[in-house]
């Protein structure tokens, strides 16, 4: 009967579902098969930038965000064991007194009276239970329990890209802030040598008081802009000691006007997409483990067998308690069926259905999501670098345009509108130009974080 139960398990046995996967990734990937537990790598290393290095390994320690997912995981271990432990017999051991005093009425003459006499009881026992996963309960608990550490496994690989991507990019927007800071301070100082050209001319009376107000607007302009810069980058910097673990008061972050490097991206990427992404893996174990819930409530159909034994000695002392005449045995096994229970089971067994076709939903959904996301950052690689292109050509010619303004007001050939709107341009070319920097950057940590991390 054993032999025949341990190759019988109710429940369908679980496959992974289909996913809507293109043969051709529609921005440039080839598709590749699923290696969700691949290494992954120190991705960061990638922008050579020394600081964001040991930030992320910072964050790897300290952040809290990590920790409890590391503890959730595990918890899910922990769970596997006790899973485990069902398959197999439980042993008890019990040492037990018991002293009890038991009264005796009877009658003396007229007056009844009350005696009775105190007893002893020594008693040491074993006890055996062991259920006989005769349907394979049992053993879908486990294959359960299993599938659910592994998704915990794989959330928390999440959570610690999550925390990686989400760092670099709140250290990348620090930097070209840093980088929009530096940039408005050289214009300030240009716009402050402007005003005293500007000023020079006035008093000697080849300026109009226009060309001296327009000069000091433009120049407290840029003022603002800088101190609004300022206040943007205070909650960067905060976030970043929060994702280091740290309270704002005991991190803080040096400007630094460089932006990490760009690494290059290959045309054609294969689509590690679905090998490395640790919230797909994590969705598709989540779908194992709905399914052998159903084998669990499928089981409760059938009827429980148990075995159970006990054996000991017992006597009125422990001195002499462990002899043949003392002792005590008892074996036998035990089938136990629910005959009515007004539904319950189909209940449970169509919520369990119900339960798997939604994760094999929200896993199919999180492939179709992750699919999107890489081609949204292939996509806005390729269209930012062009742009890129076109800012470096315009940061070019502003800046010739502006010489040539310079002079020309120096001669007296044209106003100071003129050299207000060169300098202008040329500061919007230059801004503009960091901040498609900025962007490019941010999507190729989006592209990296939704291929899961690179080796």
């Amino acid at each position: 009967m054993l032999l025949l139960a341990d190759g019988c398990a109710v429940g369908p046995d679980y496959h992974r579902p289909d996913t809507p996967v293109p043969d051709a990734f529609k921005e440039a990937w080839q598709p590749a098969a699923p290696a969700d537990a691949a290494p992954r790598g120190a991705w960061w290393q990638d922008y050579a930038d020394p600081t964001l290095n040991d930030l992320e390994e910072t964050a790897q320690r300290s952040n809290q965000t990590i920790r409890a997912a590391d503890a959730q995981y595990r918890a899910a271990v922990a769970a596997v064991g006790g899973a485990r432990a069902a398959l197999f017999p439980t042993v008890g051991v019990t040492a037990q007194t018991t002293r009890a005093y038991t009264a005796s009425p009877f009658v003396s003459g007229s007056t009844a009276n009350l005696s009775g006499r105190t007893t002893t009881s020594d008693r040491l026992t074993a006890d055996l239970s062991w259920e006989i996963d005769l349907w394979g309960r049992l053993r879908r608990g486990l294959e359960q329990s299993q599938a659910s550490a592994e998704a915990s496994a794989a959330d928390l690989a999440a959570a610690q890209l999550s925390i990686e991507a989400t760092l670099a990019q709140n250290y990348v927007q620090l930097r070209a802030l840093d980088m929009q800071h530096d940039l408005l301070e050289r214009t300030i100082k240009a716009y402050e040598r402007s005003l005293q050209i500007t000023k020079n001319r006035y008093t000697a009376g080849v300026a109009p008081s226009t060309d001296l107000t327009l000069a000091q607007s433009q120049l407290a302009n840029a003022q603002a802009e800088a101190a609004d810069l300022a206040a943007q980058r205070a909650p960067l910097e905060h976030a970043i000691a929060t994702l280091e673990g740290k309270t704002p008061e005991e991190f803080s972050l040096k400007s630094g006007a460089t932006l990490p490097a760009l690494p290059a991206v290959p045309p054609v990427l294969p689509a590690t997409l679905l090998q490395r992404r640790p919230d797909i893996a994590a969705a598709e174990r989540r779908t194992a483990a709905a399914n052998a819930a159903i084998g669990v409530a499928r089981a409760a159909y059938f009827p429980t067998l148990s075995l159970s034994a006990s054996g000991g000695y017992q006597g009125p002392e422990w001195p002499h308690l462990i002899s043949a005449p003392a002792s005590f045995w008892s074996l036998g096994p035990s089938l136990a069926a629910t005959v009515f229970d007004a539904g319950a089971r189909r209940a449970q067994s169509a919520a369990a259905l119900a339960n798997y076709d939604a994760a094999v939903a929200n896993y199919r959904q999180t492939v179709l999501v992750s699919i999107a996301e890489a081609n949204d950052a292939l996509s806005t690689l390729r269209n930012l670098a062009e742009e890129e292109s076109a800012l470096g050509r315009s940061v070019t010619a502003s800046r010739e345009t502006l010489r040539t303004t310079e002079n020309q007001y120096r001669a007296g050939t044209v106003s100071y509108l003129n050299v207000v709107i060169a300098e202008n341009t040329l500061l919007t070319a230059e801004s503009g130009l960091i901040g498609v920097q900025n962007r490019r950057l941010l999507a190729h940590i989006g592209l990296l974080k939704a291929m899961g991390g690179t080796p």
